[in-house]
């Protein structure tokens, strides 16, 4: 029995590679990777002949059993993604799960991700921050999911694509107010770019623009400046037209957040829906 390493590797630029995960990766028997044709470049760019097998979403299943075959015969594996730590947004967790079950090592061998990396620029809070991976595509499902963020304290960091990097940040304007964002677009690459500001600010950028690349969007819901206090049947209104969610669901919601008895909120909301 031999040791899986769970190894990152650059998020762009092929400089941000350590000594240790060069060596690592010379001296392992083989290399799972993500894309293997991604990997050789890297591999070559080093002198690596290490040999590499593809281990991906729609192989992991069936890969990961032979991976702890290997590694129960003595074989040392390197896992790797396309970029960054594998097993973030990647596939791996399986692989590494299995191999904790089968009482086979897992080592880490630390390097580039693009969250912390956005975060250490972003000049946003990082003393508590959650990172979400990437927000629901569909609008309602990301009007809902924003909307759970309203009561967070914490730096909130997550993945999200080009083609709807506009629409998501009008539902962060709309739902969250004008809170502080960050998005760091093409992170260690030529074309690297950071915007930071108001959310309207950066919406206001953003509008007409192309983007492309990879995206990570930072925000800091408690940035909103404070606003007056609104009347009941406006946060029920308000609920209703930025949300899906039963008429229960809002009153229950409300009532957390103001200490208002859910039944005095539904019952308000139900003489709301008779007079329309």
């Amino acid at each position: 029995m031999k040791t899986l390493y769970i190894v990152a590797t650059p998020i762009g630029n092929l400089e941000d590679i350590t000594l240790r995960a060069l060596r690592v990766l010379k001296e392992v028997n083989v290399i799972a990777a993500e894309d293997t044709r991604h990997t050789k470049k890297l591999l070559q760019r080093y002198g690596i002949n290490t040999q590499l097998t593809s281990y991906f979403e729609h192989n992991e299943i069936e890969k990961a059993g032979w991976l702890i075959s290997q590694l129960n015969m003595g074989k040392d594996i390197a896992l790797v993604s396309d970029a960054g730590t594998p097993g973030i947004s990647d596939p791996g967790y399986r692989l590494v799960k299995m191999a904790i079950e089968s009482s086979i090592p897992v080592v880490s061998i630390p390097g580039a991700s693009a969250i912390i990396s956005a975060l250490s620029i972003s000049g946003l809070p990082t003393d508590s921050f959650c990172f979400e991976g990437f927000i629901p595509s569909k609008q309602g499902e990301r009007k809902k999911f924003l909307f759970g963020l309203k009561e967070s304290k914490k730096t909130i960091v997550f993945y999200e694509s080009p083609k709807r990097l506009l629409a998501a940040i009008k539902d962060v304007y709309d739902i969250l107010g004008d809170v502080d964002v960050v998005i760091a677009r093409e992170m260690t690459k030529l074309h690297e770019e950071i915007i930071t500001g108001k959310a309207s600010k950066v919406l206001a950028g953003l509008n007409g623009r192309e983007i492309k690349g990879e995206i990570t969007i930072l925000l800091n819901p408690k940035s909103v400046e404070v606003k007056q206090e609104i009347s009941l049947i406006d946060e029920i209104k308000n609920l209703q037209r930025e949300t899906d969610l039963p008429l229960k669901e809002i009153a229950r919601i409300i009532a957390e957040k103001t200490g208002i008895p859910k039944r005095e909120v539904y019952k308000e909301a139900i003489k709301m829906k008779e007079i329309k």
